[in-house]
C-alpha cells in the first residue's frame, strides 16, 4: 500500500510540474494537475491537502534534482575543479533557464509562511557544504551571492544583465572560485 500511494504522490508531482510548465505555477488548478496524473481530485488532496501543499512539494522536488545533479556534476566533473566551481556552473545553467512569473510564489507564502522553510534549509545547507569544501570563505562568500543574486533576478524577471556580461560574470566568478 505504501508504494502505491508513493507512486500516486511521484504521478502528482510530474503531473504538477508538466501543468506548471504549460500554464505557469500561478495558474495552476488542482483539477487540471488531477486529470493529468489519471488520479481522482480526492486522491490529489489525499497526498496535498492545499494547493500550496502541492507547489512546497514541487519545490522540494526541484530542490533534490538540483542536489543530485550537483553531486552527479562533482562526481562527473573536471579533474582538479573546486566543487565551487561545479557550483558555479550549474547554478549559472539553471538560472539561464526561462521561469514563470514569480506572483506563484507570493501566493503560496500567503498562503503558508512556511512555503521558503525548505529553500532556506537548502539554502543553508549547499552553503554549509561548500564552505567545509571552500578553503577560501571571502571566494565563497562573493562567489555563492552572485549566484543567489542571478536566481534571484531570474526569478523576479528583473535580470539586468546582456548575455555578454553574464558570460562576464560567471567566469571572473569561476576564476575566484579557483
Amino acid at each position: 500500500m505504501k508504494a502505491r500511494r508513493t507512486n500516486s504522490r511521484d504521478k502528482i508531482l510530474a503531473a504538477a510540474a508538466d501543468v506548471a510548465r504549460e500554464t505557469g505555477p500561478g495558474s495552476l488548478s488542482l483539477d487540471a494537475v488531477a486529470g493529468r496524473a489519471g488520479v481522482s481530485k480526492g486522491g490529489l488532496l489525499y497526498n496535498f491537502p492545499t494547493k500550496a501543499k502541492l507547489m512546497q512539494a514541487l519545490v522540494e522536488d526541484y530542490l533534490r534534482a538540483f542536489e543530485q545533479a550537483l553531486d552527479a556534476a562533482r562526481t562527473a566533473g573536471v579533474s582538479g575543479e573546486s566543487p565551487l566551481a561545479t557550483y558555479i556552473k550549474l547554478s549559472a545553467e539553471h538560472a539561464a533557464e526561462s521561469k514563470p512569473s514569480a506572483s506563484w510564489i507570493f501566493s503560496a507564502i500567503a498562503e503558508d509562511p512556511d512555503f521558503l522553510t525548505p529553500i532556506k534549509a537548502f539554502r543553508r545547507q549547499v552553503f554549509e557544504r561548500l564552505k567545509g569544501e571552500t578553503p577560501d570563505l571571502k571566494a565563497l562568500l562573493v562567489c555563492y551571492l552572485a549566484i543567489e543574486g542571478l536566481r534571484s533576478m531570474n526569478l523576479f524577471d528583473s535580470d539586468v544583465l546582456s548575455v555578454d556580461e553574464r558570460r562576464l560574470l560567471i567566469s571572473s566568478l569561476l576564476e575566484i572560485a579557483g
